[in-house]
């Protein structure tokens, strides 16, 4: 057993007889934004301008347009841009791109190229590039098939002259916009990009050394000069146990961690600069609704019932998550429904008697497979079985590498239930809950349900802003009341970093933005 599971099992008894601030989060550090006036001289600090920082998982696809997880796509961030970015503070900002212009009707959208943009090879991005990135987004080198769902809209990509490209939707599309930030990629180099990692951001890929590390190094010949790097180097180091991320921080060989556990905190706090946010993102006891007795609804809400979020969140996060109680996380503010977290609280004898209705009168046996690497997902599975027992509900935590649980639970939907957490690419609600229509390729959870399916193309379709949010919330809202899964927070997250540093920001959306740090 890993030791940090022992940790946990002697932490959620003693929960029970300490006052829950003990585990609170207060005030945090604040980022500053401009960079101090030695880090734009020239002269490196002692330990040189490089910086390494700690990540839990392993960086299985780096294929920027297929990169299925957002551990992944949180460090490519770094490297490829699309036509447009994402900013602090949420909003999306041109890139490749340095205008555009969408049509009334909101199916035409026609993008002006900037001038000066370089791929880190030194040639110059031109239309054909960007028509073969966006092409090959909408599925031109996948026998048709997107690679980003979004695409599944366009009817044309065109480039009428050297400077502009029109993207032509099949129907208005309100969201459209946010897919763009698709990475820009040379054309023809699909099949070679995850050995070339060509792309147009700040820092430009060196090397990836499987299980190890990912390298990457400041690109002097960043369009935006302005937001140019800082550091001429950092290494993502890949470190999947907790414990030794801590060591690492401690011994010097980490710099930066994001995504620190909450109870680690004390033994770091001393030393480094801490930063406080929630990760934006949603995690869950997923269920697979495709095997017995999760098929049944009324099991699935027992558990719900079964369950206390809060002693969740407490035990896990010191207090500091947010509940959610659907596939949405707080950062999306339009469509963020806090009240549906209220609606199952813990009440085990209303549990038992919707086990009892569903046939599991003396509860039943179950698994919950969780990345091993993710310390938040262990323990949290760690109070579910606890919780569980209540009601008659004997679970077995199996705990997985996390290429094992890309490739079993994501990929081959062999599992009873899992923790763990989803994000999303950009600020709507579409990449949070298309996932969960039936047969979608993403619904590893295998819900299906026809007002659901309804509910989610209406909002697709429509033209109407407020229809559209107005759908996706009832779409949220039957997640809930089917518990398609047990909804639980999105996680307190810890930005752990060495004090001679500065300039480290949270974004809304899940990505680590190394561009903006830089030594005092």
């Amino acid at each position: 057993m890993p030791k940090f599971i022992k940790r946990a099992l002697l932490l959620l008894v003693a929960a029970a007889m300490l006052p829950a601030s003990l585990y609170g989060c207060t005030g945090g550090t604040e980022p500053s934004q401009s960079p101090a006036a030695s880090a734009q001289s020239g002269e490196l600090p002692p330990e040189g301008n490089s910086v390494t920082v700690g990540i839990a998982q392993d960086l299985s696809n780096l294929d920027p347009q297929l990169a299925a997880t957002a551990g992944i796509r949180e460090v490519l961030f770094n490297i490829f841009e699309g036509l447009v970015k994402a900013s602090p503070d949420g909003s999306l900002t041109p890139a490749v791109a340095s205008d555009y212009e969408i049509s009334e009707d909101r199916k035409t959208y026609t993008f002006t190229l900037r001038e000066g943009v370089t791929f880190h090879s030194g040639e110059a991005v031109t239309v054909e590039d960007v028509v073969y990135s966006l092409k090959r987004c909408a599925g031109s080198e996948n026998d048709g098939k997107p690679l980003v769902s979004a695409f599944s809209a366009v009817e044309s990509i065109e480039a009428p002259d050297g400077r502009h490209v029109v993207i032509t939707l099949k129907e208005p599309g309100l969201e459209f916009f946010n897919a763009l930030t698709a990475p820009i990629i040379p054309e023809g180099s699909g099949p070679t990009i995850t050995q070339t990692m060509t792309g147009t951001g700040p820092f430009r890929f060196v090397s990836y050394t499987p299980q190890d590390s990912l390298v990457a190094e400041k690109y002097d010949g960043y369009w935006d000069q302005e937001k140019a790097a800082k550091l001429d180097k950092v290494t993502f180091k890949i470190v999947p146990d907790v414990n030794a991320m801590v060591i690492g921080l401690k011994g010097g060989t980490l710099d930066l961690v994001v995504h620190l556990p909450n109870n680690l905190e004390g033994e770091v706090k001393d030393q480094f600069t801490i930063h406080r946010d929630t990760m934006k993102l949603v995690q869950a006891l997923y269920l697979n609704n495709a095997v017995e007795p999760f098929d049944n609804e009324l099991v699935r809400q027992a558990m719900y019932y079964a369950i206390d979020v809060d002693a969740i969140i407490d035990f896990v996060c010191g207090g500091a998550g947010v509940a959610t109680g659907t596939s949405m996380y707080p950062a999306q503010k339009k469509y963020f429904m806090p009240e549906l977290a209220q609606r199952y609280g813990q009440d085990v004898e209303k549990a038992k008697e919707l086990l009892a209705q569903a046939g599991y009168p003396d509860g039943f046996e179950m698994t919950i497979t969780a990345p091993s690497n993710y310390a938040q997902h262990m323990d949290t599975a760690q109070v579910i079985i606890e919780q569980l027992k209540a009601v008659g509900i004997t679970a077995q935590l199996i705990p997985v590498e996390w290429s094992a649980w890309v490739s079993d639970v994501y990929k081959g939907r062999d599992y009873h239930s899992t923790v763990c957490s989803i994000a999303a690419d950009d600020m709507t609600a579409r990449e949070m809950l298309i996932r969960y229509t039936s047969g979608h390729d993403k619904n590893f959870i295998a819900f299906s349900d026809e007002e659901y399916d309804e509910a989610v193309a209406g909002a697709l379709a429509a033209t109407d802003e407020e229809e559209q949010t107005r759908l996706y919330k009832r779409a949220e809202e039957i997640l809930n009341e089917r518990a398609a899964s047990l909804w639980i927070q999105d996680l307190c997250d810890l930005a752990v970093v060495n004090p001679k540093l500065d300039g480290f920001t949270f974004y809304p959306t899940y990505v680590i933005d190394m561009s903006s740090v830089y030594y005092k």
